[in-house]
């Protein structure tokens, strides 16, 4: 899928830039669980940055969530996200087989390493802000495996 956008249905919910993009299938059916979610009382698409420090180019880089948003919870407690959306196989360790030539489980490795470099740099990120952070796979996305507690009828 080529970079489209998303219009919201609830753009008073929307507090990020505009237009919003969407990188892929799995994106826009966030935002759209976004939009229609009454829980979700904010959100935004890569407006927030994190430093974090790249294993594989050996040097400091910038890294944009796929989505911050903030849900309404229990006894109307808020509670703030910083959302990835990842494909599942690049959030684990590859695992080497005969099938895969050298450069695919180089080019593995590196995704992994550099996701879980990103991932600690926004855990520590939220950590400090009192925020949560939450990597949303196929999985919860589609059903296939234990849905996150916050993503109902999506």
């Amino acid at each position: 899928m080529k970079k489209k956008q998303y219009v919201p249905k609830n753009p008073t919910k929307y507090i990020g830039k505009y237009p919003i993009s969407i990188k892929s299938t799995w994106e826009k059916k966030f935002c759209r669980w976004l939009d229609a979610n009454p829980s979700v009382i904010k959100w935004s698409s890569e407006n927030i940055y994190i430093q974090y420090y790249d294993p594989i180019q050996k040097k400091n880089r910038r890294y944009y969530p796929d989505f911050y948003m903030e849900v309404l919870g229990i006894e109307d407690k808020l509670k703030r996200y910083i959302v990835e959306i990842k494909p599942q196989h690049e959030t684990v360790l590859p695992v080497k087989t005969s099938k895969k030539s050298k450069k695919t489980m180089l080019y593995q490795e590196a995704t992994y390493l550099t996701n879980q470099a990103k991932f600690k740099a926004a855990k520590q990120y939220c950590d400090k802000l009192g925020y949560n952070f939450r990597i949303i796979t196929e999985r919860q996305l589609f059903g296939k495996g234990k849905k996150w507690k916050h993503m109902k009828n999506i």
